[in-house]
Order: C-alpha cells, then sequence, then structure tokens
C-alpha cells in the first residue's frame, strides 16, 4: 500500500475566514495551512482559545469548508457536495458537552439514533448498539435515563453513539472540559481502548497537557499556525517556544525544566509520573 492510500486527513494550503461583523472581510484564522494526519494515529492538537484548533477540527468532517485550498477525508474532498454523506460517516465528532448530543431518554437508544438515521437494518443496529457499549464500559448502563448518568458516562455513551457509525475517524472537541479529574480519566481510557484495540484514527483538541502525553503526535497551534509538531517528548521538551506562545507544559516537565533552571542536570522528556520519578530517583544515585 502507497503511504497515500495511509493519510486519513490532509489539509493543503488550507485558508479560512469567519465573516465579519462590519464592513469587508474578517481575520483569517489560518492561511495556508499544511497538515497530513496518518489512519490508525492518535494525535492531540493543542493550543490555547482562538488559536483555531476547532475551527480546524469541523473542517475535518465538513461541519466547515476551505475558503481556499482543500481538505480530504480518505481522499473525498469536503468542498464535494456528493461527497458529504460519506465524510460524516467516516468521521465522527464528539463534542465538550455531552448533553448537547443526547437525544433519547434512554441509553441505548440514544446510540441506536445515529444508525437508525443512516438507514442500518435493525438486526444490525442492535449489534452496532451493543458493541458500541461494550467498547466504551456502558452496556450495564444501556437501559438508564442518560440524565441520571456522571459526566464521565455521558461523555463514554457519547462516543458509543459514534462508534455506532462505524466511523474510521473520531475527532473529540474538548471532550472532558467539563468533566471532573474521574470523568477525564474514564473518557482517555475510552478513547486509548478505541485507538489501540480497534484501530480507530483519533484526533484529540484538548488544552490538557497530561491528556496530550497519552497520544503519539502532538500538534501544537498558534494564531491559526502550527508552531511545532512531533512526539509527546520532541514537543513538550521545547519549553521555552511553549511558554514564548501563552502555553503550560506537563507538570512533570514544569517540575524538571524548574530543577534545570537551578543547575540540576536532568532529562526533560521524562513526561509520566513513573518517568520523571525515575528520572530523579538516578539523579539523587548519581
Amino acid at each position: 500500500m502507497s503511504n497515500i492510500m495511509n493519510i486519513a486527513i490532509q489539509a493543503g494550503d488550507l485558508t479560512f475566514r469567519y465573516p465579519s461583523q462590519q464592513e469587508g472581510e474578517g481575520r483569517p484564522v489560518f492561511e495556508d495551512l499544511n497538515l497530513q494526519i496518518q489512519e490508525g494515529s492518535f494525535v492531540a492538537i493543542l493550543g490555547h482559545n482562538g488559536c483555531g484548533k476547532s475551527t480546524l477540527a469541523k473542517h475535518f468532517n465538513a461541519i466547515l469548508l476551505p475558503e481556499g485550498g482543500s481538505v480530504t477525508v480518505f481522499g473525498l474532498d469536503t468542498k464535494e457536495e456528493d461527497a458529504l454523506l460519506d465524510i460524516r460517516r467516516t468521521v465522527g465528532m464528539v463534542f465538550q458537552n455531552p448533553d448537547n448530543q443526547m437525544v433519547a431518554n434512554v441509553v441505548e437508544e440514544d446510540v441506536a439514533f445515529a444508525p437508525e438515521n443512516l438507514g442500518v437494518p435493525s438486526e444490525e443496529i442492535r449489534r452496532r448498539v451493543d458493541n458500541a457499549l461494550k467498547a466504551v464500559g456502558m452496556y450495564d448502563y444501556r437501559r438508564h435515563a442518560p440524565h441520571l448518568l456522571s459526566g464521565g458516562q455521558k461523555q463514554r455513551v457519547a462516543i458509543a453513539g459514534v462508534i455506532a457509525m462505524k466511523p474510521r475517524c473520531i475527532v473529540l472537541d474538548e471532550p472532558t472540559a467539563m468533566l471532573d479529574p474521574h470523568g477525564r480519566e474514564e473518557v482517555m481510557q475510552t478513547i486509548l481502548r478505541l485507538n489501540r484495540e480497534q484501530g480507530i484514527t483519533v484526533i484529540l483538541i484538548t488544552h490538557h497537557m497530561t491528556e496530550a502525553i497519552c497520544a503519539q503526535r502532538v500538534v501544537v497551534m498558534d494564531k491559526g499556525r502550527i508552531l511545532t509538531d512531533g512526539s509527546p517528548k520532541e514537543v513538550f521538551v521545547q519549553v521555552e517556544k511553549l511558554k514564548q506562545a501563552g502555553l503550560t507544559v506537563p507538570v512533570t516537565t514544569e517540575l524538571l525544566y524548574r530543577l534545570k533552571q537551578a543547575g540540576y542536570d536532568l532529562p526533560l522528556d521524562a513526561l509520566s509520573t513513573e518517568e520523571c520519578a525515575q528520572a530523579l530517583c538516578n539523579w539523587a544515585k548519581a
């Protein structure tokens, strides 16, 4: 298989601006932005509010269309109207507030909603709903009322609703923003499992640095452009660059960075708590 076939999403010379409230053109969000996302990968897109990350996410399943350049989804051009349904089936979106995605009074009916709208046969819907709820660890809650669930559980049901459409890619736009730490952990474990066990391409829009550590690749955006792009270790060692863009770094990196500034010889790429503890242990023994 050629490398081109392995590209899930490609933005080429993407230009986009929101309409201005006043006369004249609005401020450009992107100008000639280029990005490739490989099939089966887990990519975190980071950046502070207003940097364009959510706008970019909405281009990935044609909620927004390019003003210039192009976005292709598994080879389908988002500007081709005939491709729209296939693109929406291929790329599922999960947003911040799960309550906005709940449409039914029973969990399993909520998960069945999208496949029903796609005209999937009843027996296949039953199979998809059960499999989707099992995939996110919510099968035992299938007959519960969504409004009685915790925030983390609701978000997992929202993810199940997307999985039931059998997408090849899931884009999650700040899915843990409204959740407590336990809910965030539930959702992150679900996302990781879907990527590793089912090979679903995952694009996570987040401002939580600890969530980005879990990804294979981190893309940092600033003012509508890509500031840096690489593995979590490659990106987070660039502490000065990230701070200049008004971004934080993981707490482990911040600790090691401050100690390094104080003259201690420590690595900045020990991202997890375990790696950080081991680095400090090694330094203490040296």
